[in-house]
């Protein structure tokens, strides 16, 4: 009889630059939304109750969404490679543990968006034969995600007679 497999968290955590991109990702709608308010008020000045609750809404807007979403998301997004599997957990409010087997690994991608590329940062992308689709490993330093690129690539290609 076999023992079960016990399943740590993953380890790794993003870059430490993740909730400011987080945060300044967020902050450009929400400032777009803040800036069409004051045309708004310019346009049209009453009725003043209207203004105060679009103002509310901004406010309580900007603070969960550019003050405590990405320093949440940065406490609960983890991710791990080891040679059997590719680990990520992610989420805020719905929280989400992936496992991909390295066998069923089709292809690693690497995405730096404009924010990314001004902080230094990168996306990785698993891409493996599952209905669940591609396992995101977000917000690594560039350098950690060209190192764990190389990484998956190498592990794979040890397994390489699966991959489907």
């Amino acid at each position: 009889m076999s023992q079960p497999v016990v399943l740590a968290d993953p380890a790794h955590k993003p870059s430490r630059k993740a909730p400011l991109v987080w945060a300044v990702s967020a902050a450009i709608p929400w400032s777009l939304a803040a800036i069409a308010q004051v045309v708004w008020l310019a346009a049209e000045p009453g009725p003043w109750w209207g203004h105060v609750l679009a103002a509310v809404g901004t406010v309580v807007g900007i603070a969960v969404f550019v003050g405590v979403v990405p320093v949440w998301r940065y406490r609960v997004h983890r991710w791990d490679v080891d040679d059997r599997a590719v680990y990520t957990r992610t989420g805020w409010l719905t929280q989400e543990r992936r496992i991909a087997p390295i066998s069923r690994v089709q292809t690693v991608d690497t995405e730096r968006g404009p924010l990314d590329r001004l902080f230094g940062l990168a996306t990785v992308t698993v891409t493996t034969a599952s209905s669940a689709g591609a396992v995101r490993i977000v917000a690594l330093d560039a350098d950690v995600a060209d190192r764990l690129v190389a990484q998956l690539t190498d592990v794979a290609a040890l397994g390489a007679e699966d991959a489907t």
